[in-house]
């Protein structure tokens, strides 16, 4: 679904970002590709151009992200928890250039309402694969500088949309490990009733540990994919 958006002129600003984002605006600037995954874009340019929006807020029990659950019913990571974001349109842009930021924006904006004028993207990652879908992901960090309402916008493709406290997920008690069924390991957080696990959960553990806001945790304690049923 596309539709016009308040995201053109969008850009890069760490100007009055609040001191608890800094040790991750920094780790923006040094963070290399094989640092965050193993998955990185196919060197033949293959895989589909497409950007997720990691934004903090400033909630009710401190620093805060925005994640969604993605609707049973869809094609590709059915049910997942996940960051905002999606597939590059062609009026987005530049996939090498800011075409990734105002896709972000735009997806987040379609997929949980929120008001792309309130947010002030600080940063960009490296872009990551997604093997088992094929996706080139761009992660675009914001801050929440002004919240807007968010919520479900089409429940064909989210299933809820929901924010988790930071210090929810640097919890020891909320983190464990999930074994795919193709034997890939991960780092996983059991959060706000919900399993965040594969990319989302890798990326997430990584900002974690280069913020410095990474605490101990037991990596040896395994939770299945299924562990609700």
């Amino acid at each position: 679904m596309t539709h016009a958006s308040n995201t053109q002129g969008v850009a890069l600003s760490k100007d009055g970002l609040p001191g608890w984002l800094e040790p991750v605006a920094r780790a923006v600037e040094t963070v290399q590709p094989r640092q965050l995954s193993r998955f990185l874009p196919p060197a033949d340019g293959a895989g589909r151009q497409s950007a997720v929006l990691i934004l903090f807020g400033d909630g009710e029990r401190g620093p805060e992200l925005l994640l969604m659950e993605r609707a049973s019913s869809l094609r590709s990571h059915a049910g997942q928890p996940s960051f905002p974001g999606g597939a590059l349109d062609p009026e987005d842009g530049d996939p090498q250039g800011d075409g990734p930021l105002r896709a972000a924006l735009r997806e987040a904006e379609e997929e949980t309402g929120l008001d792309p004028a309130g947010v002030q993207p600080f940063g960009i990652l490296p872009k990551l694969y997604i093997p088992v879908s094929g996706f080139v992901v761009t992660p675009v960090l914001a801050w929440w500088r002004e919240p807007s309402p968010v919520g479900v916008v089409d429940p064909n493709e989210t299933a809820r949309v929901f924010t988790v406290p930071v210090a929810d997920l640097t919890d020891p008690a909320n983190r464990a490990t999930t074994v795919h069924p193709s034997g890939h390991r991960g780092p996983a957080f059991l959060v706000e009733s919900a399993l965040v696990w594969g990319f989302t959960a890798g990326v997430i553990d990584r900002l974690l540990h280069f913020a410095g806001w990474e605490r101990p945790w037991d990596r040896d304690r395994q939770v299945p994919l299924d562990w609700r049923s």
